[in-house]
């Protein structure tokens, strides 16, 4: 029976464990590619499922609206992680003011906005701890895209974000922030 349990652990794949404390970015490379969001807040870890296909079609508008809109220096990525403290943080859509740093993991003070596509199993995430993550390190403007789709436009005041706009399926807005840029989330579906 000795010998089994031998044989069993030598073929077994190894596996890892939590760390003794807090998560920290170095543990966020233990985990694979496989579309799953793997983020720290506050030292604990939280995984999100694989997004479905429209939330993915639903980023790339996204980021294609904003690209077309932005000046010379401007960087609009998708799903580039922010290094906020104890919170390591993957929004669906960073824009980076120019001379940004470039790293792996941007510092709070190059994000100009950060925009998160809501999901069912994002909604509370999305709606409640991340607008405070992400206000509490200082970057300036904050939209949630919600079913229909429903742009919702935040901006940061003192240590928390307020509801300045939002715009559904019939509408446009012009906004100023992060540059001066026109939106209609009905193009996004």
């Amino acid at each position: 029976m000795e010998a089994d349990l031998t044989m069993l652990s030598q073929v077994s794949p190894v596996r890892w464990s939590a760390p003794e404390g807090r998560w920290t970015e170095p543990d966020l490379h233990l985990f694979p590619q496989d579309g799953h969001r793997y983020e720290i807040l506050d030292g604990s870890l939280h995984v999100t499922p694989r997004a479905d296909a429209r939330h993915d079609s639903m980023v790339e508008s996204v980021v294609t609206t904003l690209r077309s809109a932005a000046p010379p220096g401007w960087w609009v990525c998708a799903r580039l992680g922010i290094e906020m403290g104890t919170s390591n943080l993957v929004p669906d859509v960073t824009v980076l003011r120019p001379h940004s740093s470039g790293s792996i993991w941007v510092d709070p003070a190059d994000v100009a906005l950060v925009v998160e596509i809501e999901s069912d199993e994002t909604r509370r995430y999305d709606r409640l701890l991340k607008p405070a993550v992400y206000a509490a390190a200082g970057i300036p403007a904050y939209w949630r895209v919600e079913a229909g789709p429903v742009l919702r436009v935040h901006a940061l005041t003192d240590e928390s974000y307020q509801a300045l706009e939002d715009v559904g399926t019939d509408g446009q807005l012009q906004l100023d922030s992060p540059y001066p840029i026109r939106v209609n989330p009905v193009q996004w579906r």
